[in-house]
């Protein structure tokens, strides 16, 4: 374009400010993009969220009417189809026997497009059991996925790299076998880009979430509709008392976790640790979400046009939920924590069901589920179970 060439031919690029339209002068196009890489007018879109679809807000007032409202708006938010009708198909290996239960390696259909191998423990005597589907966390650690939670007794170098995980996260123990030995049947299965389903290295996920959304899906989606399966074929297996199967995880299986509850009638109670908080609180220069690449594994476009992050949970409500988070989180403030509890807190009390959700902030901890904490957890299984 030349520069003598008539102003109503001309495109202009500004700032997102567009504050010469207000008054003022042009945003200089370095502003566009701030801390995060936020856009300039961040602030503006967050003001925007008012999540008209919580509990609460909705003018629906019946709460079962609300809870199926709301979670249709999940689902068709996940992106890709529902895969309900897909046979499983298990294939179970032969029985290994461990600490007070039996270990073996199970095979099954989640989705139509492939299957998926877990870890299957079964605690020694007559069933049937309550159980657990345990999910792991994200951590940008892909070399291992059920591993982090399960002894990986079939393989000694994923061994060494788990026992190495656990020493960081977990008090150095594993804890679907510290389930097993309390008398719970425990299911662990590698979610898309881990141990066998993987592993995609950290660079390598924004690209995989975007070839996604080209293929019309997501990877949140793929990931939320596989765990949803996963509990329905666990509460299906003739070891498990259906009625007493609970979700439960650490970091990003903490969020699968109240996640699959929201999703899932299957899911009788939740144990979530180090992953819960409000998206206006997450969305702050300087948080790892803004990085992209893993936040992609936690992300349903356009879902925060009607839900907050602990609206969706509350889906889940009145049923049994427990939520622990560190103090001194790096990736969640306690600020944040906190504002998502009281909104967790409204919902459950509208239920008269104060009692089955119990929230507590650790002091000192930051994003670790230490011995302490578990036993917290396990004992509060057994008492909700």
């Amino acid at each position: 374009m030349s520069a003598d060439e008539p102003l109503g031919r001309r495109a202009f690029v500004v700032g997102a400010g567009a504050a010469a339209l207000l008054g003022g002068g042009a945003v200089p196009a370095s502003a566009a993009v701030v801390d995060g890489p936020l856009p300039d007018f961040h602030q503006a879109l967050k003001d925007e969220l008012n999540f008209p679809l919580a509990w609460g807000t909705s003018p629906v007032r019946d709460f079962a009417t609300w809870r199926r409202a709301a979670r249709a708006v999940v689902e068709e938010h996940l992106l890709g189809d529902r895969q309900d009708g897909t046979p499983y198909a298990p294939e179970f290996t032969a029985r290994s026997q461990g600490d007070g239960y039996t270990r073996q390696l199970v095979t099954v259909s989640l989705t139509r497009y492939e299957r998926v191998r877990g870890a299957l423990l079964t605690p020694d005597g007559a069933g049937p059991f309550p159980a657990v589907l345990l999910l792991h966390d994200h951590g940008a650690k892909f070399d291992i996925g059920k591993e982090k939670l399960v002894r990986p007794w079939y393989d000694d170098t994923r061994l060494t790299s788990a026992e190495a995980w656990a020493d960081t996260y977990f008090s150095g123990r594993f804890v679907g076998d510290e389930l097993a030995r309390r008398g719970y049947v425990v299911l662990c299965l590698d979610a898309l880009g881990w141990g066998d389903r993987g592993s995609v290295t950290y660079d390598q996920q924004q690209a995989l979430a975007a070839n996604f959304y080209n293929l019309g899906s997501s990877l949140a989606g793929l990931m939320a509709r596989e765990d949803a399966r996963a509990v329905a074929f666990l509460a299906g297996l003739d070891r498990v008392d259906a009625h007493r199967v609970a979700a439960a995880g650490f970091s990003m299986g903490a969020y699968r976790a109240w996640q699959t509850a929201a999703l899932s009638d299957h899911v009788a109670a939740t144990a979530a640790v180090c992953w819960m908080t409000g998206l206006k609180d997450m969305m702050v220069p300087g948080n790892n979400t803004l990085r992209g690449q893993s936040a992609y594994y936690m992300l349903h476009p356009g879902l925060a046009r009607y839900l907050d992050i602990p609206d969706v949970a509350s889906i889940a409500a009145p049923r049994p939920m427990l939520l622990l988070d560190g103090e001194q989180d790096p990736l969640f403030t306690a600020e944040g924590v906190r504002a998502a509890y009281a909104k967790l807190r409204a919902v459950w009390h509208s239920r008269h069901a104060s009692q089955r959700l119990r929230t507590e902030i650790w002091p000192g901890l930051g994003h670790v589920f230490t011995e302490p904490m578990q036993e917290e957890v396990f004992a509060w299984l057994d008492s909700v179970l």
